[in-house]
């Protein structure tokens, strides 16, 4: 066995403390995705990526890989170019936490750094820039476009889903940053009962705190964000509103979860609220809180 055949079937707890906020007689569901290897969701989309491009031939021996990241996916990247051999190289904004930046480089990935008001958007088009310049040197996957993306959730995350739950559950939601999550997810989900609603949880503002999601309306939208016939709907979520939930899941579950998470379960939260009684609803947690250490020009509170 290898490290990579650690990433998936992570376990999924119930979050009694959420239950009660959302007003009682409802599941919430919890996929701790930080059980990965690479301690984060983007372990299984990073995998997947890789294992097809390497069968298909799209990976060739001597090519380095890049693509941008905010961090998580570049995380996984590196584990798994470590295990399997390949060089790596990342785009990143200057204002990734330093966590990030520092497990990256820990892994000897060769970090390239875009402009931190551009978000991810600068770092994907320095990373076209690189690739169109020197196109056979790189092998790029484009996290935002590679349908093996979103395959990796409809083969992993969602069969997981139903396999531990089946037909208990009703509804599924999850942050939006790459989209494959919910895509992958959602389809399988829908494949097995076109009535589970899926919700998609996206920052409020285009100038928000929650590292590692989309403001879509600001954004370039991935290509492989195809919601029609899949996500219902599209919940806005503050940062404050999703720092909070983040805040109260260390005393009261004992996890303590970034800010995407946070995001993700205050979405569910909501939605098991609206929902009402007999409600069952997934979300997934993709990262511990660690990842997020440094201090950000948002923080409130916390100096470290």
């Amino acid at each position: 066995m290898r490290v990579i055949d650690l990433i998936g079937r992570t376990p999924l707890i119930r979050l009694r403390s959420v239950e009660k906020r959302a007003g009682g007689d409802r599941e919430i569901w919890a996929k701790c995705e930080f059980h990965n290897p690479g301690g984060s969701v983007k372990d299984r989309a990073a995998l997947q990526m890789v294992k097809d491009a390497l069968a298909d031939g799209a990976l060739r021996p001597g090519q380095r890989l890049i693509d941008s990241t905010s961090g998580n996916t570049g995380v996984a990247y590196s584990l798994i170019g470590a295990a399997l051999g390949i060089p790596i190289t990342l785009v990143m904004p200057k204002n990734v936490s330093l966590a990030r930046k520092q497990i990256i480089s820990a892994y000897g990935t060769e970090i390239i750094f875009s402009s931190e008001l551009e978000g991810s958007d600068g770092a994907i088009r320095v990373v076209r820039q690189i690739v169109g310049a020197e196109p056979d040197r790189w092998f790029y996957p484009d996290q935002y476009s590679n349908e093996s993306n979103p395959k990796a959730h409809y083969l992993g995350t969602g069969a997981e889903i139903l396999e531990a739950l089946g037909d208990r559950v009703t509804h599924f939601t999850t942050g939006i940053g790459t989209t494959g999550t919910i895509m992958g997810t959602g389809r399988r989900l829908k494949e097995a009962r076109r009535e589970i609603q899926v919700i998609a949880v996206e920052p409020d503002d285009a100038l928000h705190g929650l590292e590692g999601l989309k403001h879509l309306p600001t954004s370039i939208v991935p290509a492989i964000w195809r919601p029609e016939g899949i996500v219902d709907r599209l919940i806005t979520m503050p940062t404050e509103e999703a720092w909070d939930a983040a805040d109260a899941l260390v005393g009261d579950e004992g996890l303590f979860v970034g800010h995407s998470a946070g995001a993700a379960i205050a979405g569910a939260c909501r939605v098991a609220r609206e929902a009402g009684p007999g409600a069952c609803v997934v979300t997934v947690i993709p990262d511990r809180g660690e990842r997020y250490f440094g201090p950000m020009k948002w923080e409130r509170q916390y100096v470290w």
